[in-house]
């Protein structure tokens, strides 16, 4: 998925280099015209002054061609005059015109790639307003406007709603409950092993607490990532209460003075009744500090759809994408 999008993206580029190539062909050809035309008229002025002793003053009503209230002949397009003149300054203006083509083949590769309608509309307008009048020096390229644009598009999107993580750690009372949810198979714990080693490289203490107390072998899996850590693991018999295991977590972490509890639990389907009023009762025992959603990178806007399903059930502070 990403490399297909990673070359659509990359088409997108070359449309819009193609596009303002062609209009700066025309702002070069504009500019030459433009320039023989004044030599042409500077000849024809000097002719005149040389004769203006045998000639008789010209009628201005037999002007050779309209001049519009601008001062451009012709009634020319005032864009045509605007490249031109950015051109002979040696720059080159990029306008809508040039955009429009390349912008509808992006959305609909984003669209196809299964990015969420919202999150495309979003890169597309800042891009959009990013390139839209901007002008560049002859001697770059059209295309390092592009990536800059795409790469701060994808960074507007990908910001909305951060929050620095790490000081949110530093700053909390201690213990630190953070509750990991998802769908099955999407890397929640393993993304808590990960994290684990990451607080720990930080100077926080974590104790992992099993909350998959639905799956065979769950505790078998989690119980290997805690070995290879050295964390302690609090865990319960197979169909245990998931919101007893890790409010027994908590209160481990408060009587060790281990600063964060991460609680895993099970994967769940966000159309399972039972499992999402599971995950509600967890949230309302535990009262964790922060809900992490996981979920695939590659999910698209099912992950958004899901994300929001399992929002209503428990809320959630952020995401992990694996």
């Amino acid at each position: 998925m990403f490399d297909g999008l990673k070359d659509k993206l990359s088409s997108f580029r070359e449309d819009v280099e193609e596009s303002t190539d062609a209009a700066e062909q025309d702002a070069a050809a504009d500019a030459e015209a433009n320039a023989t035309a004044a030599d042409a008229g500077r000849a024809d002025g000097s002719e005149s002054q040389t004769d203006a002793g045998s000639e008789p003053p010209a009628d201005e009503s037999t002007s050779d061609g309209p001049v519009d209230a601008s001062g451009d002949e012709g009634g020319a397009d005032p864009s045509t005059f605007q490249r031109a003149k950015a051109f002979a300054t040696g720059r080159i203006i990029i306008e809508e015109e040039d955009l429009e083509e390349p912008l509808w083949d992006l959305e609909m590769a984003l669209l196809e790639s299964d990015v969420e309608m919202s999150v495309a509309e979003r890169i597309l307008e800042t891009v959009r307003e990013t390139m839209l009048g901007e002008s560049r020096r002859q001697v770059e390229t059209t295309g390092e406007l592009v990536e800059q644009a795409l790469h701060d598009a994808l960074l507007d999107v990908i910001a909305v709603g951060q929050f620095d993580f790490e000081s949110r750690i530093a700053e909390a009372d201690k213990p630190v409950t953070i509750v990991f949810t998802g769908v099955n198979g999407v890397g929640k714990t393993t993304t808590i092993a990960k994290l684990s080693e990451w607080l720990g490289e930080r100077g926080y203490s974590s104790v992992l607490a099993n909350g998959d107390t639905y799956r065979a072998g769950a505790n078998e899996q989690i119980g290997e990532h805690a070995d290879r850590l050295g964390r302690e693991l609090i865990a319960h018999d197979q169909g245990g209460d998931p919101a007893a295991v890790i409010y027994d977590g908590v209160e481990y972490a408060r009587a060790n003075d281990v600063d964060v509890v991460l609680g895993d639990t099970a994967g769940r389907l966000h159309t399972s009744d039972d499992l999402m009023a599971q995950l509600a009762k967890i949230d309302r025992v535990v009262d964790p500090d922060m809900t992490i959603f996981v979920d695939e990178a590659v999910a698209g806007q099912d992950a958004v759809n899901r994300a929001e399903e399992f929002d209503d059930a428990a809320a959630i502070d952020g995401a992990v994408l694996t």
